[in-house]
């Protein structure tokens, strides 16, 4: 059960340097560079912000909300959908991304689901550092349920983990997955509780939202940010027994299809 932590830590030296790179790559060529990893957050929040709390006066979906709850309420769904996007889109192109160094050394082909996980992260926690930031400047006070953020981004990143390792077998054996994939995900954006909230859907259909594994994490990420309440027990059991699933139902798919894939490419 421990084994891909063990190979992870074993590995880090690697996967700090290609880690490194990459980050360095995304912003080369640019003027402001990282500038516009804090930039992009604060001017989506700022328009958010300005759509729903000024120009539309739209209210917090509580009773209690403030006048700021609505625009915050989608940043938050909008900081985890887009982490789970960008890793989603790229998982399937992910082994011929770096099929030249797959084939020339003896590289470890798993360690790229860590990479692609930990950069799409990186750009995460920037865009909640910015929401935090704004959720501060608001209430003008610091939730100590804010502690349990990274309790929440663990079976998250996990989760996330499990499902590069299952996209970028299946897309190193077909192509049609990168077409579907694109065709799929501005879909589930509206199956997932990005502009709506889960208390929000009839009770009689909720169960089937909370099949969506993002949907345990935005709902906790609510609670704990905008509403200074602890995470909800059994809503974080159960995303981190689903979140085990994925990661170790993905590992399992691309370890037993690594020889094979590696041909492939």
């Amino acid at each position: 059960m421990l084994q891909p932590f063990v190979d992870i830590w074993r590995q880090r030296e690697l996967f700090r340097a290609i880690l490194t790179r990459e980050l360095q790559v995304r912003f080369r060529g640019s003027v402001f560079g990282w500038a516009w990893a804090i930039l992009s957050p604060l001017v989506m929040l700022s328009i958010y912000t300005l759509v729903f709390a000024g120009a539309l006066k739209v209210g917090g979906s509580r009773g209690d909300g403030g006048r700021f709850d609505y625009a915050f309420s989608i940043f938050v769904g909008l900081v985890v959908f887009n982490f789970f996007s960008e890793i989603a889109y790229r998982a399937p192109l992910l082994l011929a991304e770096h099929k030249h160094i797959i084939r020339r050394s003896i590289f470890p082909p798993q360690i790229l689901a860590w990479i692609a996980v930990a950069r799409g992260g990186v750009y995460m926690l920037i865009a909640l550092g910015v929401l935090l930031a704004g959720q501060l400047l608001v209430d003008q006070s610091i939730h100590w349920s804010w502690l349990a953020l990274p309790f929440i981004l663990a079976p998250l990143c996990l989760a996330l983990l499990g499902i590069v390792w299952i996209l970028s077998t299946i897309g190193a054996l077909t192509s049609d997955l990168n077409h579907l994939i694109i065709s799929i995900i501005p879909v589930a954006m509206f199956a997932t509780p990005v502009f709506y909230e889960a208390g929000n859907v009839p009770e009689g259909w909720r169960w089937v939202l909370y099949l969506n594994p993002l949907t345990g994490i935005i709902e906790m990420m609510r609670t704990v940010i905008l509403r200074g309440e602890w995470p909800d027990l059994p809503i974080y059991a159960a995303s981190l027994v689903a979140a085990l699933v994925l990661f170790y139902a993905g590992r399992t798919l691309f370890m037993r299809k690594k020889t094979i894939l590696v041909d492939i490419i």
